[in-house]
């Protein structure tokens, strides 16, 4: 195994459980102690992790934000759950927006496997528009804009006046943080931008977003939890946030 994939799946495993240990990983990849901290160190260096005694622990700073590659295969069930309960609420004749998430490809997936009889899906990433192009009975849009490599979107000035362009039925949405005091909130304004556009000219606000988002918060906020209509998750959200979002009267889906 090359160092860089190492590193991918040790930064995965720190994502899924705050920290890690040398010894553990050490062991799981069967490389040397030191292999493991100079993995670390890197991992450091890039702003992801903060080394301590024996192992290093997830960087909570709100300003990073996992690669799309390795968001894609954080809790793939989760997503792959939720994308499975969006195909769901879809009704022949909608016009939906999917985002540049990796929860979104997991629904594009999800829509292939078992379109609507008529469905138009408006998009900013090229990811979707692909997965979906050759779908019976799918119209796919791809937004105009400057792409993003790291996350292959399509973004800026662009964007926003297609955005703008159009009515939409429903939006689905997912974002990197979901706190009940600070809200939602995603990666980088240019992300935020492109959402909140969204959020103007659909009729219902659909957050996908797995367990693993609630009570974090990430750099930009994109709205509060009021502006929200529908929260689509993988498992039933604690007792203080069903009641937050039940007395908010957003439908949660699960």
């Amino acid at each position: 195994m090359i160092a860089t994939e190492r590193r991918n799946l040790i930064l995965q495993e720190a994502y899924k459980n705050k920290s890690v240990l040398v010894q553990e990983l050490a062991e799981r990849f069967e490389v040397s102690d030191e292999t493991i901290r100079r993995d670390l160190e890197k991992l450091e260096e890039e702003g992801f992790l903060k080394k301590g005694y024996g192992g290093a622990v997830l960087n909570e700073d709100i300003g990073m934000e996992l690669p799309f590659n390795l968001r894609s295969k954080i809790n793939p069930e989760g997503k792959q759950k939720i994308a499975e309960i969006v195909v769901s609420e879809l009704q022949s004749g909608d016009h939906i927006f999917l985002d540049a998430s990796s929860t979104t490809v997991f629904i594009s997936r999800a829509i292939k496997r078992n379109p609507p009889q008529r469905l138009t899906v408006i998009t900013n990433s090229i990811e979707n528009a692909v997965s979906l192009a050759d779908t019976p009975g799918v119209e796919v849009i791809l937004i105009g804009g400057i792409l993003s490599t790291d996350s292959m979107a399509l973004m800026g000035v662009k964007a926003l006046e297609t955005i703008a362009s159009y009515h939409l039925d429903k939006a689905f949405l997912s974002c990197s943080g979901f706190d009940i005091e600070r809200g939602v909130s995603d990666g980088s304004d240019e992300i935020v931008s492109i959402k909140q556009a969204v959020m103007d000219v659909s009729d219902m606000v659909c957050l996908a977003v797995d367990s693993d988002k609630f009570g974090r918060v990430s750099f930009s906020k994109l709205c509060p939890i009021s502006d929200i209509n529908m929260v689509i998750t993988e498992k039933e959200p604690a007792t203080e946030w069903m009641e937050l979002l039940g007395a908010m009267n957003i439908k949660v889906l699960f």
